[in-house]
């Protein structure tokens, strides 16, 4: 039991933030077995002795408020039972609880367990009405922006307007801060969406639709709103294989988003600026049931002792302008699709961020009959987009 402890302690995977699918259902099962399991064994085993007795009252308590509350209750009702068992298949051959013992020491289990369950409902409802201001303080930032940038989307079309009734430099110019001023309210607007997704990361949707990665990268290469050509230019798409999985499109379309925002910031702290592919997406089904995005940049890179806390809220390596929400959600939504991501970097070789995706079940049974109907052939050039 000290063993499977120690496995929580020293493996990093483990202890993210936030946790993955498997690292929940691992740390579940482990503190499963460890609790109720073995400590209804050895209470049974010891004959309900003191010792014993005051280390179950405990392991109910700490339970309780350990693990979520719904999910404690379903692991005590299953415990219990498989730590019988557990005793009637390996323990002593009989069972010496003194019956006087046994109803005293019932009264302290049975409060242990509902003080252990009103803690836990507490901190629920606590976590609950926490979550709700955050989405009130949310609903009404955005009310109270969303306000100035509609006044500034209508100058933006009017000097639209405008410029066409001048001459034709004056027209360059006009439309040239006219498209500045619109992409600047897109930019915003996308901000606080971003935000508002931010304050709901435990309500996130699921991910139900089927989209192919090449044409969700490209649609949100097309609305990033950068900010000068020379931006635009260094970022190249490349396609080597396109693969489908399911996601919700607008909120992946905000985690590309923020990381071509991301690569972009460290690209422009480069002396000679960003140049023809400094950035580079990379789209690759990397085997039957796994495809990959890469997003690549040459910029200065992530310090070491930051990138095993780059995924962490609040975290950044961006400090002047980094709010250190917007890895924090990336992380959160690819987990929802079921994927991985995470960093490579070194001080000055750039960083390369890669969303590893499970290929949807549809597009998996359409490359298979493909496959079957046309022999695939190895020489076929990629395609650079």
């Amino acid at each position: 039991m000290s063993g499977l402890g120690l496995v929580l302690m020293a493996t990093p995977a483990l202890s993210n933030c936030p946790p993955t699918r498997t690292a929940t259902l691992v740390t579940s099962v482990i503190f499963w077995i460890t609790l109720p399991v073995y400590f209804t064994w050895m209470y049974l085993c010891n004959g309900g002795n003191p010792v014993w007795f005051a280390s179950a009252a405990a392991m109910l308590l700490i339970y309780l408020n350990l693990t979520d509350w719904r999910l404690a209750s379903l692991g005590l009702a299953t415990g219990l039972p498989a730590g019988w068992m557990l005793f009637a298949g390996f323990g002593p051959d009989t069972l010496s609880l003194p019956t006087e013992a046994v109803q005293a020491q019932a009264v302290v289990f049975v409060f242990c367990a509902a003080t252990g369950l009103m803690l836990g409902m507490s901190t629920s409802n606590l976590r609950r009405e926490q979550l709700k201001q955050a989405l009130d303080t949310m609903g009404i930032m955005a009310h109270e922006l969303r306000t100035p940038l509609a006044t500034m989307n209508l100058i933006g079309e009017a000097m639209r307007q405008e410029a066409r009734t001048t001459t034709p430099l004056r027209h360059e110019q006009v439309e040239h801060l006219a498209h500045r001023l619109l992409n600047l309210v897109r930019n915003m607007h996308r901000q606080i969406d971003t935000q508002i997704t931010n304050a709901r990361l435990l309500r996130l949707p699921p991910a139900t639709e089927s989209v192919s990665a090449a044409c969700l990268l490209r649609e949100a290469m097309a609305a990033h709103p950068f900010r000068h050509e020379r931006e635009r230019q260094c970022v190249e798409l490349v396609v080597h294989s396109d693969f489908e999985f399911d996601t919700v499109r607008s909120l992946f379309l905000q985690v590309i988003d923020n990381l071509l925002r991301n690569a972009l910031r460290a690209l422009a702290s480069l002396p000679e600026g960003p140049g023809p592919g400094d950035l580079r997406v990379e789209i690759d089904q990397t085997s039957p049931r796994w495809g990959c995005i890469r997003v690549i940049d040459r910029g200065i890179g992530i310090p070491p002792h930051l990138q095993a806390r780059l995924f962490q809220p609040f975290v950044s390596s961006h400090h002047a302008s980094g709010h250190g929400l917007g890895l924090a959600f990336c992380q959160r939504v690819v987990h929802r699709c079921g994927g991985r991501l995470r960093v490579e970097s070194a001080l000055g070789e750039g960083a390369t961020f890669i969303i590893e995706l499970p290929v949807s079940a549809a597009s998996r049974k359409s490359t298979a009959a493909k496959s079957r109907a046309t022999p695939i052939r190895p020489d076929t050039p990629n395609k650079l987009l």
